[in-house]
């Protein structure tokens, strides 16, 4: 896809570019396709802000001069080398690829020349810096403190004259060491955690307004109505100015309207179309800001028809709603990090290549992780169609107790200062991405990394965002509260039971690994939560967590995310490798998969029960059997009747119906099938531990290990084409070591194509 609307037509006016001929990007262990036809004037060049859009900026985006001095120095005197904005001094991309630490602080430098016309103001806006950023105008000063929101401030006062103008940074980041929000980064980066990011990691440029302009719009879609609310905001204003606007659906006017500024404006949307996954509607803005019939700001923006819901669905059970529909959300767990820019993309055309993959795949939804984007990428999941699950990244000081553990009793513990710096930057977030409709979840908490008053956080957005879900804490320690229950489980599936007052969902499982060699952050030490030799081997236990899916689906989950989008630093779980050049699993075999998911029922039958909701009838033994007790004619004399599973009740995800606590056992059972299968055959299977299966006396499945969990393991050849009409045996044995242990099988066959 062409990101030319995203820019809604609009130009850049690029200042004077600095020196590029010496510029290359700082040694990595891994770069992308873009990131090696980077050039340094050439850096992200697109309109940073869909939300409310102009013609008139400059792009500040290039090469900097920077230092690194002593956290208490002042201005340097003289500079490091250069370094190129946006992206982390960290980073290959920067040209430096050097840490700083909470000692230090980072500089940035450089001039250049306003070009503004007679009665404009200046306005300098940055999308992120991470953390504290001071900013030196000639003889102004402007702070902000905050990693993942946009901030501006008006330096018309601080320009002198017509010439070059004098900006200098410092921006300070403790990183792990403050109880800021830092999401994964990490001073010493090992496992899940990431290398840190300090400073400007998304554009800087200047914006030319007049004396009186808009400066916010905030859209509310009602779909039973068929109307949009449109609240805009703006400086400079009197009384009775007013806001034009215009709709449009692509090129076609669709209905105008108007009224005061900083009022609601509800707009009747003539046949309204709805905004879907499927079909994403996007209406485009054209707004003016008049006073006594004369234009004098114009600018765009964008709004969508969606509404999202909890409501019950035929059976009434609990569903995520989307324009009333239950609607199945499943996609990734999207960390948005980057082998040679960190948080920062090598280009918006990246940016977009990720996004365009999981659609290439089938999914609807993604769960942004710890993280926040630029506001092209949520305009890109507008457009593109995606519900987005928003995380807050989280605030974790590792100089104190900020995480609790799975189930813990009590909440980490934050003081009053800590409190308010997580609501100011939680509320920022809020504020900054409440315009795009694609977010339909917020994520407060993400496990117990810095779960702290977790109810009265959750309370709060609910009632600071009305329009959208709050999900309880995501994983780990529930305390009752949000339109979301939220299971992690690796590598899974499994949900949550349904409940009467919220929506059981799956927040992260999966987790396969994959590592493929000249891909790699590290060549050693890398890990998924459960990793594979081969791409053959990673896709077949895909497509058996998506088969595993259907049936939590027709019970009642609702949406499910699976870990991950890309391979980040040492993990190797993700769908693409690090550097995005390998997709390790087929897109339309996938897609294929992906579509069973949101066909409203689960096409699967259960060829033999398992005793997950009521106990089957087994014959079992203790004691070792014939050699032939597997086989059909097998007279079973002596062997016991009792109801499954069968295993100590102290085994995790099991049904207990006749306790077993010795090494060995051997069950068999008998059952009729009228209909030989003629879809792909699965045991339904938990195992503690070495477990073989048999049909009518040919071995099916041999296992290894243990499960925690109930899965799916393919019949095997042999054992399928033993499968008869009529009466059937199925006979297992399972041989246990040590901690817990248990067998249940059943059977099921997926329908496909129904």
């Amino acid at each position: 896809m062409n990101l030319r609307w995203i820019i809604l037509g609009l130009t850049a006016l690029i200042g004077a570019p600095l020196t590029a001929a010496d510029w290359k990007p700082a040694p990595g262990p891994l770069l992308t396709k873009w990131g090696k036809e980077l050039k340094p004037d050439g850096v992200w060049k697109e309109y940073p802000r869909p939300q409310l859009s102009r013609s008139q900026w400059q792009n500040l985006n290039g090469l900097w001069d920077y230092a690194i001095t002593p956290k208490d120095a002042k201005k340097p005197e003289k500079w490091d080398g250069q370094i190129l904005v946006p992206f982390c001094v960290e980073s290959s991309l920067s040209g430096v690829g050097k840490t700083v630490g909470d000692e230090k602080a980072l500089w940035y430098h450089r001039t250049f020349k306003p070009v503004a016309a007679k009665g404009t103001r200046t306005i300098l806006n940055f999308g992120a810096v991470d953390w504290q950023a001071t900013i030196y105008l000639n003889d102004k000063t402007f702070i902000h403190e905050g990693g993942f929101d946009p901030f501006s401030f008006d330096i018309t006062e601080a320009i002198q004259g017509g010439g070059d103008q004098e900006l200098v940074i410092r921006v300070w980041d403790p990183t792990e060491k403050g109880s800021q929000p830092v999401g994964k980064q990490l001073g010493n980066p090992h496992g899940i955690w990431y290398t840190p990011v300090t400073g400007i990691w998304q554009t800087v440029w200047l914006e030319q307004v007049p004396e009186s302009y808009l400066t916010r719009v905030q859209s509310l879609a009602d779909i039973d109505a068929g109307t949009v609310t449109l609240t805009f905001a703006g400086t400079g204003l009197k009384e009775s100015d007013i806001v034009q606007v215009s709709v449009m659906d692509a090129s076609k006017e669709v209905t105008k309207a108007s009224g005061p500024v900083g009022k609601p404006l509800v707009i009747k949307i003539p046949d309204a179309k709805r905004w879907t996954p499927d079909k994403p509607v996007v209406y485009d803005v054209r707004a003016a800001l008049v006073r006594d019939g004369k234009s004098l700001d114009q600018a765009g923006s964008y709004f969508t028809m969606r509404k999202i819901s909890v409501g019950k669905d035929a059976k009434g059970v609990n569903r995520l709603m989307l324009n009333n529909e239950p609607v199945f959300q499943y996609g990734p767990l999207d960390q948005g990090w980057w082998p040679d820019g960190l948080y920062t993309p090598p280009s918006s055309e990246a940016m977009i290549y990720d996004l365009k993959v999981l659609k290439n795949l089938g999914m609807n939804m993604l769960r942004k992780h710890i993280k926040v984007e630029p506001a092209t990428y949520y305009e890109a999941c507008d457009r593109l169609g995606f519900l987005v699950w928003q995380d807050m990244p989280s605030c974790i000081n590792r100089t104190k107790k900020h995480f609790i553990a799975p189930d813990a009793k009590t909440d980490a513990v934050f003081d009053a200062p800590e409190q308010a710096l997580y609501l100011k930057e939680l509320k920022a977030m809020i504020d900054h991405l409440s315009f795009f409709s694609c977010i339909v979840v917020w994520v407060p908490f993400n496990e117990g990394w810095g779960q702290h008053d977790t109810n009265d956080v959750l309370k709060w957005t609910t009632d600071y965002d009305k329009t959208r879900l709050v999900d309880g804490p995501s994983g780990w320690t529930d305390r009752g509260f949000g339109h979301m229950k939220d299971l992690h489980q690796y590598p899974g599936p499994g949900m949550f039971p349904v409940m009467s007052d919220r929506v059981s969902v799956l927040g992260e499982f999966g987790g396969l690994g994959l590592p493929i060699k000249d891909h790699l952050w590290k060549n050693s030490d890398n890990w998924g939560y459960q990793t594979f030799k081969t791409t053959e081997e990673l896709r077949q236990n895909y497509h058996r967590l998506m088969v595993q899916l259907l049936p939590l689906i027709d019970r009642g989950l609702s949406a499910a995310v699976y870990t991950q989008t890309t391979d980040v630093e040492v993990e190797v779980n993700g769908l693409m490798t690090y550097d995005r050049a390998i997709i390790k699993v087929d897109e339309k075999e996938t897609a294929k998969w992906h579509k069973r998911l949101f066909s409203g029922k689960a096409p699967i039958r259960t060829v033999l029960e398992t005793s997950e909701t009521k106990p089957q009838t087994w014959n079992y033994t203790l004691a070792k059997p014939g050699d032939d007790w597997m086989k059909p004619e097998f007279a079973a004399e002596g062997w016991k009747t009792g109801p499954g599973g069968f295993g100590t009740k102290m085994t995790p995800n099991t049904f207990v119906g006749t306790e077993w606590n010795t090494t060995n056992i051997w069950i068999r059972r008998e059952f009729e099938i009228k209909d030989l299968p003629a879809g792909e055959l699965f045991f339904r299977v938990h195992h503690d531990e070495d477990t073989e299966i048999f049909i009518n006396g040919v071995s099916a499945a041999s296992l290894k290990g243990f499960s925690v969990d109930y899965g799916l393991v393919p019949v095997g050849e042999a054992g399928r084409k033993a499968l008869k009409t009529s009466k059937n045996v199925i006979a297992v044995s399972c041989k246990q070591t040590t901690g817990g242990q248990y067998i249940d099988v059943g059977l099921i066959e997926l329908l496909e194509g129904k």
